[in-house]
């Protein structure tokens, strides 16, 4: 069951991204999540604004995401082309545990309930999640620029 991060969650979403941020770092992938991120405040900001959810598994929480309809930002430049420019959500700060195989699939499926058209985008390091993403039927558009300056994969699914 997907459904929207409490505050009371907080706890377990912070050691879900510690895990992921281990995760990333033992799997060729140590840089996109540096200096903890994400930080706390950002995850209280999107609990508070309804934008962060977390997957569910009898009773325990497994994974967890932002999921964010409208233009994002970090979109508006790409190096290549997006598929559309219409309206659009975007997943971001996917992370799990690591006990729940198909997440992605699930969250993608939760998020399409909402908006069919939809963005993300994952560091060139994070071979595990670009595979997972194409696999999800998503095109792979472009380069885009993240806050701190640094590239990512851009994705579209319409």
């Amino acid at each position: 069951m997907i459904r929207n991060a409490t505050l009371d969650d907080l706890p377990i979403i912070l050691e879900i991204y510690k895990y992921a941020r281990e995760f990333m770092k033992n799997n060729g992938n140590p840089t996109q999540w540096k200096n903890n991120f994400p930080p706390e405040e950002l995850l209280i900001n999107d609990i508070k604004k309804k934008q962060l959810f977390v997957y569910e598994n009898n009773g325990v929480i497994n994974g967890v995401f932002a999921f964010i309809i409208g233009e994002d930002a970090t979109y508006k430049y790409i190096e290549g082309n997006w598929l559309s420019d219409d309206i659009y959500g975007t997943i971001h700060r996917v992370a799990s545990d690591g006990s729940e195989k198909g997440l992605l699939n699930k969250i993608v499926d939760f998020c399409s309930k909402n908006i069919s058209h939809i963005r993300i985008d994952t560091h060139e390091d994070n071979k595990v999640m670009q595979h997972v993403i194409e696999k999800n039927g998503f095109t792979k558009c472009g380069i885009i620029y993240v806050a701190d300056g640094s590239p990512r994969i851009a994705y579209e699914k319409i």
